[in-house]
């Protein structure tokens, strides 16, 4: 039986992953770190030495920043944050922007003098900015000042609001993180404690899947999927990847996300929200089969880390698959087996940046945690041998984990090389 220590952390784990981020997390996040180099500063700088980890640098390569007339890249959202000012907003900074500061945005772009370079760590999450006697230093996760200061003076608990910590994000315990207890934790625990966020989740997430299919954005993927047939399975995927079309391609409205990442928010989002809509769902079947889909998101997301060569989506399509399945009335083995099927599907299929295909990679996603469940329906399922999979859904979790932090660590390397020699 589940205990209240649980319940506690569980709620915690959800209240520091569904934050809301307008425009891909990475480029976002340095224009949170610059907005607050430029508040220290008091002013505009003129010459900018910018470090980034080489996850950093991949994610933010090819995906457009928002509010910024469609620039991209590391100092287009250098640039955004500098003349947005507003770091109290943090992952929401460039919702302050107006549509006259994208010329601002331009300008400055053509002016400042910004000194980029990959900085040697072993961090996948780091960014480092100077400037005038200003240093601004973030790692390990989107929002963690780990340091701002100006001529000597330590600011961070200023910018960080206290919280400041090198290893903040991992306060909250996820090793208490298992298939079977996030599924009695989705049964159980009190609806009112959790409403507000998964409502908040649901609303940013199905608005921008709409804009996505409603308009043209990137690849136009969930357009695309969505005139090949208008059946729950194929709006599933078409509206998850709509709104990754509107993302990565410097949409406005803002996101949901999980794991520091939008397009993981929407993964595990939406595909549940059309299952439910089409079988007529109560709110609070959609909300506990939200939890499930979250939580086991963010648990597959623990072994693999935040950035990394693995592609994120694929764990939030699983995540998807076993909310589905929930909704389906599914228990502990329904959805252990639901998780099993679709991690063996699509592992290992590589993250090389945010961008326009992500939209793509996403209907894959979903499509494999649909079909992991539609094999367990079936009596069908992949058993331990089969490649990375082993007997007992928390060993083959670990497993993907492995492959994705040390088996492919190499793997990144690569993919930043080819990346940085890709014009």
């Amino acid at each position: 039986m589940i205990n209240s220590e649980t319940i506690n952390t569980y709620i915690e784990i959800l209240n520091e992953e569904l934050l809301v981020a307008m425009g891909c997390t990475e480029p976002i996040a340095i224009a949170y770190a610059s907005s607050v180099l430029r508040n220290m500063l008091k002013d505009k700088p003129k010459k900018i030495k910018a470090g980034f980890s080489g996850n950093i640098i991949k994610n933010v390569k090819s995906v457009i920043v928002p509010a910024t007339g469609g620039m991209h890249g590391l100092k287009a959202a250098i640039c955004a944050g500098i003349i947005a000012n507003a770091p109290e907003r943090q992952l929401e900074v460039l919702c302050s922007l107006k549509k006259e500061d994208a010329e601002k945005i331009k300008e400055y772009h053509e002016t400042v003098e910004i000194e980029i370079y990959e900085i040697e760590t072993d961090e996948a999450f780091e960014v480092d900015l100077q400037a005038d006697g200003a240093r601004v230093h973030f790692a390990k996760r989107h929002t963690n000042i780990t340091l701002a200061s100006i001529n000597g003076k330590d600011l961070t608990d200023k910018y960080s609001g206290g919280q400041s910590d090198t290893v903040i994000g991992e306060s909250v315990d996820r090793s208490l993180l298992n298939v079977e207890s996030i599924i009695e934790f989705a049964d159980t625990v009190d609806i009112e404690r959790v409403r507000p966020l998964i409502e908040r989740q649901i609303n940013l997430n199905m608005a921008i899947a709409k804009e996505g299919i409603n308009n043209e954005w990137g690849a136009c993927i969930g357009k695309t999927l969505i005139s090949g047939g208008t059946d729950t399975r194929i709006r599933a995927r078409a509206y998850a990847a709509a709104g990754s079309d509107a993302r990565m391609s410097g949409c406005e409205m803002p996101v949901c996300i999980i794991s520091g990442s939008g397009n993981q928010g929407m993964t595990a989002t939406i595909p549940v929200v059309t299952y439910a809509k089409d079988m007529e769902a109560s709110k609070e079947q959609l909300i506990r089969a939200l939890l499930v889909s979250d939580l086991i998101t963010i648990h597959q997301k623990t072994g693999i880390g935040c950035l990394s060569a693995y592609c994120g989506a694929i764990s939030a399509g699983c995540g998807a698959g076993c909310g589905i399945a929930y909704l389906n009335g599914g228990k502990y083995h329904e959805i252990a087996h639901t998780l099993v099927n679709a991690i063996a599907i699509l592992s290992g299929t590589i993250c090389d940046g945010a961008k326009p295909s992500c939209a793509a990679k996403i209907a894959m996603a979903v499509e494999a945690g649909i079909l992991g469940y539609e094999m367990m329906k079936a009596g069908r399922e992949f058993l331990g041998g089969d490649g990375i999979i082993v007997k007992g859904v928390e060993n083959t979790i670990k497993n993907v984990g492995r492959l994705a932090k040390e088996g492919m660590s190499g793997t990144d390397k690569e993919i930043i090389k080819i990346m940085l020699e890709t014009k």
